[in-house]
């Protein structure tokens, strides 16, 4: 999207990603899209760690409607699971992913931005910067934070912010029951009836 990769500094990942509290329920609140998610809603990934010794370290259960719209009954939930390997010396402490959506695509998956401390949003990078994942364990982001996050994604990582978009969270009981998320994941204070 402008940027050659070749001309691009590599991505640096975040010092420090304890992969177990990574784990658990984040919304999509922010993309620079694929394909699949250009006008996608209520994007939710759940991440699994995995014992040791399996095929790959980490399930992700991704979740989304293909439409802005979640309300409209035609906007069907999509799922797109996805396989996790975390990269380096410590399977429990690297912010260096490889996912694969499905064989044998295997993409890289830095983690560049962490909430170090209360683990409460992140950002995933892409080598080329065509894409870029803004996560938050709540459906809604504070403005100043999302602010802060689009600052550093253009001074520290390079990223031209053209086509970055805002992922559409606006949620009923009937949708979280559907998606199986719980009131822990998803507070009632977050529904929208």
């Amino acid at each position: 999207m402008g940027n050659s990769s070749s001309t691009l500094p590599a991505l640096k990942t975040v010092a420090s990603c304890d992969t177990t509290r990574f784990m658990g329920t984040w919304f999509v609140v922010g993309v620079k899209p694929t394909l699949l998610e250009t006008t996608c809603s209520n994007a939710v990934e759940k991440y699994t760690l995995l014992e040791e010794g399996k095929s790959h370290d980490i399930d992700i259960d991704f979740k989304y409607n293909p439409e802005e719209d979640p309300s409209d009954e035609k906007n069907k939930v999509k799922a797109l699971p996805q396989k996790g390997w975390v990269q380096g010396d410590n399977r429990l402490q690297s912010g260096d992913w490889k996912v694969s959506p499905c064989w044998p695509i295997k993409m890289t998956y830095p983690i560049i931005e962490l909430d170090e401390k209360g683990y409460s949003y992140a950002v995933i990078g892409y080598p080329s910067r065509a894409y870029c994942w803004i996560l938050s364990r709540s459906p809604v982001m504070d403005e100043g934070l999302y602010k802060n996050i689009e600052k550093k994604l253009v001074e520290n990582h390079q990223y031209d912010l053209e086509g970055l978009r805002k992922v559409p969270q606006k949620w009923t009981s009937e949708e979280r029951a559907k998606r199986g998320l719980t009131a822990d994941e998803l507070p009632d204070s977050f529904l929208i009836n």
